[in-house]
């Protein structure tokens, strides 16, 4: 891959970040709201709900294909230990580490800011009231990380099956599709078996997409892009996001790489630099959204806030949540680097053996 590749990739991996922050800070905060002083806020809160599900085809596609897509190369060309001590083992000890550290943060977070508040049915491992219920809910991918979760599941899926790809990408296809009627009793695990069919996507045919969308010539068939992506959405509107989510995929990285190659994008672009930093965002991001929220949820039921400073919050509380989770995150990785050996999302390098003397 080119470093002018990687830049526009890393981009949409910028994007893609930045969408999932968004996500939560609107998930955690706008539909408990039930106090506001004005309809007007009332009405930018639903807009928020809304337009946050209507960016759903557009978020967890594309992540998962250029995940999927940047590990090719050791599906089939590097060796198993080789790929456990490179891709396998970092993300597991991000997950469980990380999945520690959200746990007691946000139990601590809810007993100082909202005691009153009942997590006894929450199917989230943050939020377990014991080590057994963590330990569960981190199995079953029933975590606010259940994208690292993921993504060791997918990997070692896709290197024991690639032989057998073409019937495979059919099959996840169809099983992407089903998961939507016919859920399993984890949420978690319902987005895992739902996505696996774009981080597939990308491992086994993602050089062959790359070549194809590179080259094509899409003025030519606006119409027929236009045709598909009218029955994508009718399909979406049936609870079928799959080709919705395929037509997201193929229409972000064919801007990202447009613009790539008409500006000349630097490295230190915002977009480059937060996606050479996702998982430290996506890490740590979660625990700043819950204390927000816990926050700001209380003072605006309240009525503690004039009326102009209550619509003014609903209307830029996802940015101000993105701005500010964007900048603790890196703050965060540059602090784990510079102090610590980068021990919060690097594991430990394994002692060397040692040398046997004669």
């Amino acid at each position: 891959m080119t470093k002018q590749k990687a830049l526009w990739i890393n981009q949409i991996k910028g994007l893609c970040i930045c969408l999932v922050v968004i996500y939560h800070s609107v998930i955690t905060f706008y539909p408990h709201l039930d106090g506001l002083q004005s309809p007007l806020s009332t009405l930018l809160a639903k807009c928020w709900v809304y337009f946050n599900l209507y960016l759903a085809p557009f978020r967890m596609p594309v992540f998962f294909f250029i995940s999927g897509y940047l590990i090719r190369r050791y599906i089939d060309g590097v060796d198993w230990k080789t790929c456990v001590n490179k891709r396998l083992w970092s993300i597991i000890w991000v997950l469980a580490l990380w999945g520690a550290l959200q746990w007691q943060a946000l139990t601590h977070l809810n007993a100082w800011l909202a005691p009153e508040r009942d997590l006894s049915t929450a199917s989230n491992a943050a939020y377990a009231d014991s080590l057994v219920g963590f330990i569960t809910g981190m199995l079953t991918a029933s975590t606010s990380l259940w994208y690292l979760y993921a993504l060791v599941v997918y990997f070692t899926l896709c290197k024991l099956l690639h032989r057998w790809k073409l019937p495979l990408i059919g099959l996840l296809a169809l099983v992407s599709i089903a998961i939507n009627f016919l859920p399993l009793p984890w949420w978690g695990m319902n987005s895992v078996v739902r996505n696996m069919v774009y981080y597939s996507l990308g491992a086994w045919y993602g050089v062959q997409l790359m070549t194809w969308m590179q080259t094509r010539v899409w003025r030519r068939d606006g119409l027929a892009v236009a045709a598909f992506a009218l029955v994508a959405v009718a399909l979406w509107f049936t609870n079928v996001p799959l080709p919705l989510s395929l037509l997201s995929i193929l229409l972000i990285m064919t801007l990202f790489y447009r613009f790539e190659q008409r500006y000349a994008v630097r490295p230190d672009n915002l977009l480059n630099v937060v996606g050479s930093n996702t998982i430290a965002i996506y890490t740590t991001h979660r625990i700043l959204i819950e204390g927000a929220s816990l926050v700001l949820i209380g003072e605006l039921n309240a009525g503690r806030w004039p009326v102009w400073a209550e619509l003014t919050l609903i209307l830029v509380y996802p940015f101000v949540s993105l701005l500010t989770c964007t900048l603790v995150g890196l703050g965060v990785r540059k602090l784990s680097s510079a102090l610590l050996g980068d021990v919060f999302f690097t594991p430990p390098a394994r002692p060397a053996p040692a040398q046997s003397v004669r």
